[in-house]
């Protein structure tokens, strides 16, 4: 059975904000791998990619999600996650994924630090070209999809926590 929600999205998308609200409303714990990589490494992201490149990243990421053995967890993925099939079957296996899917002029509203951000890129790669192209990944392995322009956190929260709450407690 699944008892973790994963959530999955572009940077900016919510994930980190949403999931602590998800977890505190359903009494689940909590786990960012943006910030366990952090911790692991000893560096931020953006030291990470600075030091090499965003393969590097991502396949930390990778190793990281693919280390992850919790139940009862909402877990907040970083938005590159999607791009290892290993790592996305293993989440498959252990949770229930959500995709926070957010437009892109929303996305680019709230996001201002692209160049600081530890954004897994490549180097000449635009953030519309990026987002296109985790689209596609995302609605791959997404087994809800939460339309979030234009509601706040705490409505996004709650439409996950009754769209999933059958399925935690069953």
């Amino acid at each position: 059975m699944k008892t973790n929600l994963t959530l999955i999205g572009m940077p900016g998308a919510g994930k980190s904000t949403i999931g602590i609200i998800l977890a505190k409303n359903l009494s689940l714990g909590f786990i960012d791998t943006d910030v366990l990589i952090q911790i692991n490494r000893q560096k931020s992201l953006q030291q990470i990619l600075d030091e090499s490149d965003h393969l590097h990243l991502r396949a930390i990421e990778e190793e990281e999600i693919l280390k992850l053995n919790v139940s009862r967890h909402v877990i907040a993925t970083g938005g590159s996650a999607a791009y290892s099939d290993k790592a996305m079957l293993h989440l498959q296996r252990i949770s229930t994924i959500i995709f926070l899917e957010v437009s892109f002029g929303e996305i680019e509203r709230r996001i201002r630090n692209f160049a600081t951000r530890g954004i897994a890129k490549a180097k000449n790669q635009t953030f519309r070209e990026l987002f296109d192209e985790r689209q596609a990944l995302y609605n791959r392995y997404a087994e809800l999809t939460v339309h979030c322009d234009g509601l706040d956190q705490d409505a996004i929260a709650l439409h996950i926590a009754q769209s999933v709450s059958h399925s935690l407690h069953s």
